[in-house]
């Protein structure tokens, strides 16, 4: 019977070290994207490109995209100071965007 208690006990606090673990292990900080935050993040990310490679005026091929937070950071190069302004306008204008970070460089 002692052993039983030791063991349920052990199962108990290993099952609460679990959950413990689970629910810090997925929360975001100021620094850290939560699952979901990542999730949706690279879901912004994956819209502006498309959205990018679908203007009708430009191409964007050396243009990077990354997201964090809602926050979309443009990098990488175009050939004239319009196609950085527009596509800094394109991000501007897509679902999940909050802000735009056009470090887009200008050969």
């Amino acid at each position: 019977m002692y052993n039983t208690k030791k063991i349920m006990g052990l199962m108990m606090c290993a099952g609460a070290l679990a959950f413990t673990a689970g629910v810090t292990g997925c929360a975001g900080d100021r620094y850290n994207q939560s699952t979901g935050e990542h999730i949706d993040d690279r879901a912004t990310t994956t819209r502006v490109k498309s959205a990018l490679s679908h203007d009708a005026t430009y191409k964007y091929e050396n243009v990077n995209v990354t997201t964090f937070k809602g926050v979309v950071q443009l990098s990488g190069f175009t050939d004239t100071g319009a196609q950085k302004s527009r596509a800094g306008d394109i991000a501007k204008g897509v679902e999940g965007v909050r802000e735009v970070k056009n470090n887009i460089t200008v050969k």
